[in-house]
């Protein structure tokens, strides 16, 4: 009698795996010449940035004082004459000779001859045209930024990659750039799927449920930095559900909800192969959001492929794969340079067991303490259960087993703030 050996199932892909996959398949989106208002605050430059003067533009003074020569002042004891104020803005006029000051603003230039600036507080008037100081001797140099200690002509003052906040505003308006090259917002397309959903301003009747994971990808894609276009609810049904796929394509991600899994209307993965779209690869070893599907297409017109993720139905499935392959996604095609996710080690600060097959995102509070990060799980009941999400702020990764988790042990924690 031969013996029949049971078939070895295939190991699901691990979530490293999968987000290696993910990043072979991404580039950033190119440059665009964009006139810098507030609505780029936090976008991502294309292209160094060259100073186009040096900065400071002379030797200027930093501080309100006296311009001096160090020769006049050996002792740091002395009585010169005042030839000159030179405010902010204004050039001096005149050359410091043996035995003169001129009184000086912060931010004015230096004027020739003065090779340091004495303080206003070191200082006494002694009549109109004279001044008499009394402090150490003074230092070559001293309260004087050298011209072009900043920045040099030709400096490159920002490098690509950068990301702009109200600091790198105020140097490109230093170096005179109004328009320059950024990576643009990507455009990302969301359908969800289902012949139980109504659209939430909709009451639901008999087994329907309203539609929480269209509003939530809008609003997680708005707040990565993309632009969201929702697509409505698919039905589900192959004819109904391609035509919205493909409108779908035209985007730079498209991210459908629901119909992943293996049910007999998880008809997704079917229809984005009729469509054109190439699967990568379909589940993977995690809880929640195991089904969840990653492929790509070429788009019509050229350009970058359309980046296409399929995600399990249940809310925080949805949230959790999101933050773990999508929102890295959208923040390299910004061009950002380290994208994520990023981990942070975290102190369990009370006792938890949990029993799981497979690495676990689970809904935790993270908080800052005098001795570090501490986190705990908060109550959950699994994958459908959006609302222990809203006392969340992270996800902490629990490992496959079922064990009992001491407090002061050690866990990696996804931050969701």
């Amino acid at each position: 009698m031969t013996e029949i050996v049971p078939a070895k199932s295939t190991p699901l892909l691990t979530v490293a795996g999968a987000q290696a996959i993910v990043r072979q398949h991404v580039r950033p989106l190119c440059p665009e010449p964009i006139t810098l208002t507030s609505a780029v605050l936090s976008h991502v430059l294309g292209a160094d940035v060259l100073s186009d003067l040096d900065m400071p533009p002379y030797h200027k003074s930093m501080m309100d004082g006296y311009a001096v020569r160090c020769a006049d002042l050996s002792t740091g004891k002395g009585r010169l004459q005042i030839v000159e104020e030179i405010t902010a803005g204004q050039t001096p006029k005149k050359t410091l000779e043996k035995g003169q000051a001129s009184r000086i603003m912060t931010g004015a230039p230096i004027p020739a001859g003065c090779d340091a600036v004495v303080v206003v507080e070191r200082t006494t008037l002694d009549g109109e045209s004279w001044v008499r100081i009394a402090d150490r001797p003074p230092k070559l140099g001293q309260n004087i930024l050298p011209q072009g200690a900043e920045m040099r002509s030709g400096d490159v003052v920002l490098k690509a990659g950068t990301i702009l906040r109200p600091k790198e505003f105020g140097i490109l308006a230093t170096v005179g750039k109004t328009t320059v090259p950024i990576h643009p917002s990507p455009r990302v397309a969301i359908l969800s799927t289902g012949d139980e959903l109504v659209e939430p301003k909709e009451r639901p009747d008999g087994a329907q449920i309203r539609n929480s994971n269209g509003a939530m990808l809008v609003a997680l894609v708005s707040g990565a930095g993309g632009q969201p276009r929702y697509l409505g609810i698919g039905r589900d049904e192959a004819a109904r559900l391609k035509p919205l796929v493909c409108d779908g394509l035209k985007s730079h991600v498209l991210l459908l909800s629901g119909g992943v899994s293996a049910g007999k209307l998880d008809l997704v993965p079917g229809v984005l192969r009729e469509a054109g779209v190439a699967a990568h690869f379909h589940k993977v070893e995690m809880k929640p959001g195991k089904p969840i599907f990653f492929g790509t297409a070429i788009r019509l017109g050229g350009g970058t492929p359309t980046l296409v993720f399929g995600l399990p139905g249940n809310p925080v499935s949805v949230l959790v794969c999101f933050e773990l392959f999508v929102r890295p996604v959208l923040q390299r095609l910004r061009g950002c340079v380290d994208a994520g996710p990023h981990f942070i080690s975290a102190i369990l600060s009370a006792d938890f067991s949990y029993r799981t097959d497979r690495p676990t995102y689970h809904p935790a509070r993270l908080e800052a303490s005098s001795t570090g990060w501490k986190v705990r799980p908060v109550p959950w009941i699994g994958s459908a259960d959006l609302r222990a999400l809203t006392e969340a702020n992270a996800l902490m990764l629990v490992p496959a087993g079922d064990l009992r988790h001491r407090a002061g042990r050690t866990f990696e924690v996804l931050s969701l703030d």
